[in-house]
């Protein structure tokens, strides 16, 4: 159906609503499902999506005229559907969902003209060390913007300018964006294993047979899981589809980005939350028109406008991060399978830990396997060893035990590299006054105040609040009192440099490390400049460091007594990433885990690598308990900023739970983090069997419930963070 057959346009807007509203299109206006429109609505002009053409006017409505409709492809069909099911599924408006995928509103203006400078070779009428470094630069490689030149030499733009002025630069115009180089699929194929042409030719027909299916790639940490979807992207690409490859956002590096280049022969759009606006809508622009062949991102690269999309390759799988929690809540690892089924195109998802959902889902037929069970180059994998600290006696104010010390010192004395892991940024998570007992707490959170000592703050990690480090206690007044308890990464890296003065210390954590920064802190990892890496999780996420043969974990038992029904799973993941980062050069690995429960089920299978007897007991505890993949759950969450009222209304919103077979609600009772932001928070929890429609329940019972004033109401299907 187009326009000149159907006068009423059904135009969705990214706004909070349900559903289309509907608009007249002015006689000659081309419109087709799925045209970016400009709308009114009120005394604003809004960007919206046909969602349907009709032939009449809802009854006793006047509609406002279409103003008018964007020169660019509609959105396709595939992904108007993927916003529809996303909606339905985690009960968010729809045009919640359309507003992530119309986030980059430059995209449909007019594309800016941009200037670049090269050498006229005229020489400026004076020379200064500053002018010489920037007409070496132009002289060296092609036109570049004035930003980009002045980095370069690193001087100021007023430079450029004023060598311009002299004529020893010129002004040329460059294209508005910068045109997508199309991937070379024989650029820099590596030289694959037996066990991995295998298993890269089984991705190959799944992607040839051109239809929907799921597959695991399961492979051991160092096993070169990457090397073998990339053969299955290349399948893709020659079928002249577009390619989509998830990371977490944490793992998303110049060195994996790098190692997409030198396999296809050009840079890879990028989709992450620091990306500049102009490249923003160059990408956005791209991936629109189908020129952006291969797409590096991270969860929401998914809301991109895919013009045909081929294949999907989810990273890291297993990783929580994959889901977000603010603002339209979604699994990007589900809603990745989700679209491939809609849009009939396979996807991969891959880790050396894989999930337990995606483990029951292979062992239920839906999705296919392929496993990795050597590592590339080198078959052993790291030995682990266990630290029971009930029995180590570590000096005051230490947290390394010293086998794990006596162990990073013969590392280091080999010319090897070492890793001290420790999940938990800042200096320390508690501070308390040793004169009343006071604890520092974040004033808008029911939460501790985290100190981190090179900044000289205390910072709440749930609403980013900070403030300095005080002299005195703020309750009793006592100077020098406050006292850091517990150890975090940096007090962590004060007593390596203590313990180990002359090697040079490199700590990675997103904290410390971002951008530029964090690009350069993995070079000299990798390189083998930087001899005791101390690292979050962020150092577990896919790196390869080849010089690295020795990790020790310095407090392996953080989550072991979460409520997260996925806390040990977790642990697992992260512990088995972490200890696989040894070993993977030429040299055998090591771990040490320090743990004050060496024969918990968890630690014992890390020691025997045991990855299958761990999660079969895993299985058993989650399917005895009725929980997720073998049950549903969902939470809901009320929140305000009167803590008499927001019980209340939480009170009233449980006597309207209805009846419902298979489904239990827990609650309401305090989130287990009471205040955020200053909002007091009371959470319900549905806990349903796996054929249940939780939907359909958790619509009945809160179809009538209209927080007003500073309410708020959150539905979370499928929760990951059970704070």
């Amino acid at each position: 159906m187009t326009a000149d057959s159907a006068p009423i346009a059904d135009v969705l807007l990214p706004l909070a609503l349900d559903g289309p509203y509907s608009y007249r299109i002015p006689p000659g206006l081309p419109l087709v499902p799925g045209s970016y429109v400009a709308v009114p609505l009120g005394p604003r002009q809004m960007i919206g999506v046909v969602w349907a053409l009709r032939q009449e006017a809802p009854e006793g409505t006047r509609l406002r005229d279409v103003l008018g409709v964007f020169d660019m492809a509609p959105m396709p069909e595939t992904h108007r559907k993927f916003v529809s099911w996303l909606a339905a599924y985690y009960l968010e408006p729809m045009g919640n969902v359309l507003r992530m995928v119309l986030r980059v509103p430059s995209a449909f203006a007019e594309p800016r003209g941009q200037t670049a400078y090269r050498t006229t070779g005229a020489t400026p009428k004076r020379m200064t060390p500053q002018r010489a470094r920037v007409l070496e630069e132009a002289r060296e490689g092609f036109a570049m913007r004035a930003s980009e030149l002045a980095d370069a030499a690193g001087v100021g733009t007023s430079v450029i300018k004023s060598l311009v002025k002299d004529g020893a630069l010129e002004a040329v115009a460059l294209p508005a964006l910068r045109a997508f180089v199309a991937p070379d699929l024989n650029a820099g194929g590596l030289r694959l294993s037996r066990e991995q042409q295998k298993a890269a030719q089984e991705l190959r027909a799944v992607v040839a047979a051109r239809a929907h299916k799921v597959m695991l790639l399961d492979g051991v940490t160092g096993s070169g899981k990457t090397e073998v979807y990339f053969e299955a992207m290349a399948a893709a690409l020659a079928s002249g589809a577009q390619v989509l490859l998830l990371l977490p956002e944490i793992a998303l590096t110049q060195s994996f980005l790098s190692r997409v280049e030198a396999r296809f022969g050009c840079d890879p759009a990028q989709w992450h939350s620091d990306l500049r606006p102009r490249e923003r809508e160059r990408v956005w622009r791209g991936i629109a028109t189908g020129e952006a062949k291969i797409v590096v991102g991270a969860r929401s690269a998914l809301f991109l406008p895919w013009k045909k999309l081929g294949l999907i390759v989810v990273d890291e799988e297993h990783e929580s991060a994959y889901k977000q929690d603010e603002g339209v809540p979604y699994h990007a690892r589900d809603m990745a399978v989700l679209y491939g089924s809609i849009g009939k195109f396979p996807v991969v998802l891959s880790s050396a830990t894989p999930s337990l959902e995606s483990l029951v889902n292979v062992d239920r037929g839906r999705y296919g396997i392929v496993r990795l069970t050597d590592r590339h180059g080198r078959p052993e994998l790291p030995e682990v060893g266990l630290l029971d600290m009930k029995l180590q006696k570590l000096e005051p104010g230490a947290w390394l035990s010293p086998p794990l010390v006596e162990a990073v010192t013969r590392t280091l004395q080999s010319g090897d590299q070492a890793l001290l892991f420790l999940n938990r940024r800042g200096y320390a998570p508690l501070t308390l006054c040793r004169a009343c007992g006071h604890r520092m707490n974040c004033p808008n959170c029911a939460a501790a105040l985290v100190e981190h000592r090179f900044r000289r703050q205390l910072m709440c990690h749930h609403c980013g609040h900070v403030e300095p480090i005080p002299h005195a206690c703020p309750s009793c007044g006592a100077e020098n009192k406050l006292t850091p308890v517990g150890p975090g990464i940096e007090r962590l890296s004060e007593e390596a440099a203590r313990l180990f003065p002359d090697v040079r210390i490199g700590v990675l954590s997103s904290d410390l490390s971002r951008g530029t920064l964090l690009r350069d802190a993995l070079r000299e990892v990798e390189d083998g400049e930087t001899r005791l890496v101390i690292g979050t999780q962020l150092v577990a996420k896919g790196h390869h460091f080849p010089h690295l043969t020795f990790v020790g974990v310095v407090d392996a038992d953080l989550a072991l007594e979460s409520s997260d029904p996925r806390g040990a799973e977790r642990t697992w993941a992260l512990l088995a990433q972490v200890a696989g980062r040894a070993g993977r050069g030429e040299k055998p690995g090591r771990a040490l885990i320090q743990t004050y429960v060496p024969d918990h089920p968890l630690m014992r299978a890390l020691k025997n690598g045991d990855r299958d007897g761990y999660l079969a007991q895993e299985r058993a505890i989650r399917e005895s308990a009725g929980l997720p993949p073998y049950g549903r759950l969902a939470a809901v969450i009320l929140s305000g900023t009167d803590a008499a009222e927001t019980e209340r209304v939480t009170r009233d919103v449980a006597r309207l739970v209805p009846l419902g077979d298979g489904v239990t609600v827990l609650g309401p009772a305090p989130a287990p983090i009471a205040i955020v932001r200053g909002r007091h928070r009371w959470r319900f929890l549905v806990k349903a069997g796996r054929d249940v429609n939780i939907q359909a329940f958790l619509q009945q019972w809160l179809k009538d419930v209209k927080p007003k004033g500073a309410l708020s109401l959150q539905v979370d299907v499928d929760p990951y963070n059970f704070l």
